[in-house]
């Protein structure tokens, strides 16, 4: 029998307050995971209201399925929300989006599962993979990669001062035999780490980046974000929920220039406002977690949400 890992679904009220705004609107959620932030944006649609998700993972979207056939408002796809631009062409939707949400990261389910290889405090077999069907897992990465690839996914993407410690002791390690379980790459790491944060496991940062470059979140993620400029109406909304520092620059930075416009202008030079190219308004400042939230998930603490809505 499986196991039922929960998941508490971080800024569940915040980020469809600021999504829905038209409840007769079409939405997406990018990264549907267990349905928590699906189920109150259907609750706040009406009749003539639309929502997409999407996810990677075969157990998402068993959720997904189930929600599917109980709510005809909502249609689920398998992938990544970097083919947004595909399953919105495919429903004749893009550039009519009402909103678009993505909640990045890893959920808790896949985290407490061993057999998912995600984590460093239970041993199971070195996967990582959200999509388990598709792509390179975990142990043939870390197997094969070259030492300054192990070095430039640790530095990085896990932003692991002693990502070259460490790629030399994997390399080591895996001559005498392959690295094929969690927990003894995450001892390889902790006895190559000199020193780490107080209350933070030795090989967090390293497994991150592992998992981020398996995953090819930041790559997706950029692809999604300028995505999103062409499938929003205007008016349409961008809610994006992070969990590390990587992923909100990027956002931050995302937004920020659409904002913005285009810069490269000479100055003294007279322009309209359409010739800035300004494509986004932002909504909010950086939001995150009450303090009741996080003491009820303690995962969420790192969380931080962006809001803007298309104005060209």
């Amino acid at each position: 029998m499986t196991q039922a890992f929960q998941h508490l679904t971080v800024l569940l009220n915040e980020a469809v307050e600021a999504l829905v705004h038209t409840p007769s609107g079409t939405y997406v959620d990018g990264t549907f995971g267990r349905g928590g932030h699906s189920r109150l944006v259907l609750e706040n649609l009406d009749e003539q209201g639309k929502l997409y998700g999407i996810d990677k993972d075969p157990r998402a979207l068993e959720t997904a399925k189930v929600l599917e056939a109980e709510d005809s408002r909502f249609k689920v796809f398998r992938g990544s929300f970097a083919e947004l631009d595909q399953f919105a062409a495919e429903e004749g939707v893009s550039g009519q989006l009402d909103g678009i949400l993505l909640d990045l990261g890893v959920s808790s389910p896949q985290l407490d599962d061993p057999e998912r290889g995600f984590s460093f405090m239970n041993d199971g077999p070195l996967d990582m993979r959200m999509n388990p069907d598709a792509g390179e897992s975990a142990a043939d990465w870390v197997n094969s990669a070259p030492e300054a690839e192990l070095i430039r996914v640790m530095k990085d993407y896990g932003e692991e001062r002693f990502a070259r410690r460490m790629a030399r002791a994997i390399i080591a390690e895996r001559k005498i035999e392959p690295i094929t379980r969690t927990g003894r790459l995450a001892q390889i790491v902790k006895e190559a780490n000199p020193a780490w944060e107080k209350g933070k496991h030795p090989a967090t940062r390293a497994f991150q980046g592992i998992r981020i470059h398996i995953n090819r979140e930041l790559e997706d993620l950029e692809i999604c974000l300028q995505q999103s400029l062409d499938l929003l109406k205007v008016g349409g909304r961008l809610v994006v929920i992070s969990f590390h520092s990587l992923e909100d620059r990027l956002v931050k930075r995302f937004m920020r220039d659409m904002a913005k416009g285009d810069t490269h202008l000479p100055p003294g030079v007279p322009f309209t406002q359409e010739q800035l190219n300004i494509r986004l308004k932002l909504l909010s400042k950086a939001i995150k977690p009450s303090k009741q939230e996080v003491q009820a998930n303690p995962r969420s603490r790192s969380a931080v949400m962006r809001v803007a809505e298309r104005v060209a």
